[in-house]
């Protein structure tokens, strides 16, 4: 049967939109009076005071709690997770270094004091020690200018394929990732750190954008991060804590549990002596392909010239035209 059309007529008049606040309070919006109970107001403060009735998510003790650890991990994954989306970052080229490799001059200066020091007590041998090492860094710090070649390089990237925004990451600390920062920062690019909380002091670089320079508690949340969006891994001499990084992206590809991505060690001399891969082939522990997991480049323009054309010939090009430094 065809309904028909029905106009429902106000029976009377229609009331506007509640105002915000009420003519009449609420029961609760008042305390029970002590003319009422003269314990009341105290009791009432104590329960206002006790850490039960902080709102979940303004009780730090609670976030805090072992209890509250899987939240923990979901939220120092989200909150750079929204921050990169944010800012349109689908690409990132990872940079990993020591922390311990200054600036030329830096290390130049460093190796002064350590001379002097050794000239008031010439026999000690820890003052000995600390030149040798001094030496060592200043030879080294030659790295710092190529890392920050490298990172304005990077900085300067345009025509992505898909137009989303490559950016430099590194972790946000001193020394070689510094100078990648650093480098980006002048090419007027973004520039991503991704700092750990530590028992200890610690400052990020000055070279990061701010808003792109995240602070995480958990090292596997942000290791995560450093692959999840990475075109390319780059790592410069460094140590334990590059090396962590790295090893954990060759075991990642070597399993095929992520993509492969290019790898390019920079300084073969360095690299050949820090990590003998050749012998790890000839020991039957990692096999002959597994060496072919990496590349060595000494300059940026290399570096960069490595990184282009493997996307290139893995049939997915990040750019539309060829890109040099």
């Amino acid at each position: 049967m065809k309904k028909s059309d029905q106009t429902v007529a106000a029976t009377g008049e229609v009331p506007g939109p509640a105002p915000r606040t009420r003519d009449v309070p609420l029961p609760w919006q008042q305390p029970k009076a002590a003319s009422e109970d003269k314990d009341a107001p105290a009791r009432v403060a104590a329960i206002l005071n006790s850490a039960g009735y902080l709102q979940a998510d303004e009780d730090v003790a609670f976030l805090q709690s072992d209890d509250m650890r899987g939240v923990r991990l979901q939220l120092d994954f989200m909150k750079a997770e929204h921050g990169l989306a944010e800012q349109n970052v689908h690409h990132t080229i990872v940079v990993f270094g020591s922390t311990r490799i200054p600036e030329p001059l830096a290390a130049r200066a460093r190796l002064d004091r350590a001379r002097r020091a050794l000239d008031a007590h010439p026999k000690d041998p820890k003052a000995q020690q600390k030149v040798k090492i001094a030496e060592q860094v200043r030879k080294r710090s030659h790295y710092y200018a190529i890392a920050q070649e490298f990172g304005k390089a990077v900085g300067r990237l345009t025509a992505l394929r898909d137009d989303g925004c490559i950016a430099l990451m590194t972790g946000g600390g001193p020394g070689i990732m510094e100078a990648a920062n650093r480098g980006a920062f002048h090419a007027g690019a973004k520039s991503i750190g991704l700092n750990i909380t530590l028992p200890h002091e610690q400052y990020p670089n000055p070279y990061q954008t701010p808003g792109l320079c995240f602070r995480f508690h958990y090292f596997a949340l942000r290791k995560m991060h450093f692959l999840n969006r990475a075109r390319a891994l780059v790592a410069f001499p460094g140590g334990y804590g590059t090396m962590d990084e790295l090893f954990e992206t060759l075991t990642l590809i070597q399993t095929r549990k992520i993509a492969p991505l290019p790898i390019v060690l920079v300084g073969r001399e360095f690299w050949s002596r820090a990590v003998n891969f050749r012998f790890l082939v000839e020991e039957g522990v990692i096999d002959p392909e597994d060496e072919e997991l990496f590349c060595f480049a000494e300059t940026a323009t290399e570096i960069l010239e490595i990184i282009v054309h493997w996307h290139a010939r893995a049939g997915e090009p990040l750019f539309e035209k060829p890109t040099s430094v």
